[in-house]
């Protein structure tokens, strides 16, 4: 291959380590208590049940971006009939938002478990965690 001018050579070996760690680097599964997420190969982002195999128990999405702003177009405080009112249906609407409290990306926590809700949060000073004023 020739990079800014320049060839470079790689053995067989070589070449086939370096398409698996770019494919690692592109593809990874995050398990969390009670949800997983896997960024794919062709972009797209799947919430899951963990340790759950059908399709029933996984969301797929375009990109994490498209879970993102579904994300941002929920209240403040949110339940599974918020997460519903998307589009979204059955089981997989208390997956998301089960995913949306465990996962690091978004500023949320579960604040009842029954009926389940989560509210969004924002970082305080001395590292504590409030849910955020409406």
């Amino acid at each position: 291959m020739t990079i800014d001018g320049q060839r470079h050579e790689l053995s067989r070996d070589t070449a086939t380590e370096l398409s698996d760690a770019i494919t690692d680097a592109l593809v990874s599964r995050e398990e969390f208590f009670r949800t997983a997420g896997e960024h794919r190969e062709d972009g797209t982002y799947v919430v899951s049940r963990r340790g759950a195999d059908s399709a029933g128990n996984r969301k797929v999405f375009t990109s994490f971006e498209e879970l993102r702003r579904l994300y941002g177009r929920l209240p403040e405080e949110f339940s599974a009939d918020d997460v519903g009112r998307t589009g979204i249906t059955g089981s997989r609407r208390h997956m998301l938002v089960r995913h949306f409290a465990e996962h690091p990306a978004f500023d949320c926590r579960t604040v009842s478990r029954n009926p389940l809700r989560a509210a969004k949060t924002e970082a305080v000073s001395g590292g504590q965690e409030t849910v955020a004023a409406d």
